[in-house]
């Protein structure tokens, strides 16, 4: 009966792996090669926009990418200890914050930073439009970072912070040099792959405009799009993307497992 079973079970795994050949098979044959090599796979096309794209782009992206995620990562932080306080006020603040910046798509924040922000409060971002995008996305990753921390907080044993407080540390001393430290290392797989989303999240800024030298990614992209009247320049920014995203997709794995192994 075991033996049965096993072969039934490799004979649906070769079932699988023939249906999934057959299909990759047939979208071969079906597909237009000449118009693909043609539309996507321009040298020209490729000429045109290299090396501006890692040069401009993707440094752009990265520059971006950091930027945001340290200052949502800092604001995350007074949120996630503000929805902790024993003090009714903050915590209400801290959780209408999140859960209204949570609750808005990114692109939505993005344009009323760069459009109504000047308008209303009478400021300039620095930077210009790609400035008031990157407020923008630390304000939006505050809101989803400050829920991880909270949870990577509450996650540290209570006998942690009681052993603390029995030699003498304050409160405050406590949370900064026992409890957050734990906790860091606790949200460490989920706070790496919000900096994946978020990377991922700076193409939105091409909605709003940006300087010549203030591109990300897509923007370059779609320049070039225009420029070329070819998709090769969205084929390499897709490249650039998987460049820098796939490693990082990578880390969180190696880090999950990681933890997983140390508990």
């Amino acid at each position: 009966m075991h033996v049965k079973r096993r072969t039934k079970k490799k004979l649906t795994r070769w079932l699988l792996y023939a249906a999934l050949i057959s299909v990759v098979v047939a979208l071969g044959f079906v597909a237009d090669w000449a118009a693909i090599r043609q539309n996507f796979l321009d040298p020209d096309a490729f000429k045109a926009m290299w090396p501006e794209i890692v040069t401009v782009g993707a440094k752009n992206t990265v520059i971006y990418t950091v930027v945001s995620f340290i200052g949502g990562l800092a604001l995350a932080l007074v949120l996630a200890l503000m929805k902790l306080s024993p003090v009714g006020p903050y915590r209400w603040l801290a959780t209408t914050y999140i859960e209204f910046f949570r609750g808005l798509p990114a692109l939505l924040v993005i344009i009323g930073f760069v459009l109504v922000v000047p308008i209303a409060f009478n400021y300039r971002f620095p930077a210009g439009a790609a400035g008031g995008a990157v407020a923008a996305l630390v304000v939006v990753s505050a809101a989803y970072m400050a829920e991880t921390l909270r949870a990577g907080i509450q996650a540290v044993p209570k006998g942690q912070e009681e052993a603390a407080r029995s030699l003498g540390m304050s409160s405050a001393r406590t949370m900064f040099s026992i409890t957050i430290p734990q906790a860091i290392r606790v949200v460490i797989p989920p706070l790496t792959n919000e900096f994946v989303l978020l990377l991922k999240d700076t193409s939105l800024i091409t909605a709003v405009g940006a300087a010549a030298g203030s591109r990300e990614l897509l923007a370059v992209a779609r320049d070039g799009l225009v420029e070329t009247a070819s998709g090769t320049p969205l084929l390499m920014a897709a490249v650039m993307y998987l460049v820098i995203t796939l490693p990082l997709t990578q880390l969180v794995a190696w880090l999950e497992r990681r933890q997983g192994k140390s508990r």
